[in-house]
């Protein structure tokens, strides 16, 4: 099952739209409280998580999902817990999905080293040793990056593309009427 990490101050579209999209997908996804199993949003939007983290296994993660917001990326790269699962994705070749100021937690850990990559505009310092693009958004092996909220169904269909195939993320995105 993939995790898509909820900290206080998430950016809520980011969260929320690219839940929605990999949902659709019949992926097996999972939200996950790191502050709590309610969560407020940067927009104060109040969610409900699946689940805790004190309730999950790292090692049973087939992918992570970590959208941004401020003060929400700060919150996720506050946990432990989220970083041994982005650790234990990345090292077993799984998806490490990150938007907005949320790659900066990638760049922190070293796994966008000798990437293609991008992040909400002024976080690129963050993306240590990644070739920063600007682009919408973009898949380099394992890894995948977005720009913001405006992207967030663009990264939705790149994490089901990647994770599922591209013919189903193309289905779902046309079925919500994107193409």
């Amino acid at each position: 099952m993939f995790y898509l990490f909820l900290a206080d101050g998430f950016e809520e579209t980011e969260a929320l739209a690219t839940l929605d999209v990999m949902r659709r997908a019949k992926m097996d996804v999972v939200t996950v409280g790191v502050t709590g199993e309610s969560v407020t949003g940067s927009h104060k939007v109040e969610v409900k998580a699946d689940t805790t983290i004190d309730k999950i296994d790292t090692q049973a993660a087939d992918g992570v999902v970590l959208p941004g917001g401020m003060p929400g990326t700060l919150n996720l790269e506050k946990s432990k817990k989220v970083l041994d699962c982005v650790k234990y994705c990345n090292e077993n070749g799984k998806p490490v999905c990150a938007i907005c100021a949320a790659p900066s937690i990638l760049g922190h850990l070293g796994i966008l080293d000798g990437k293609t990559a991008t992040c909400f505009p002024g976080f690129e310092p963050e993306l240590r040793g990644a070739d920063t693009t600007g682009a919408r958004v973009e898949t380099d092996g394992n890894v995948i990056t977005s720009k913001g909220a405006g992207c967030a169904i663009e990264f939705g269909h790149a994490i089901v593309s990647l994770a599922v195939s591209k013919a189903e993320a193309d289905k779902v995105i046309s079925d919500m009427q994107c193409l």
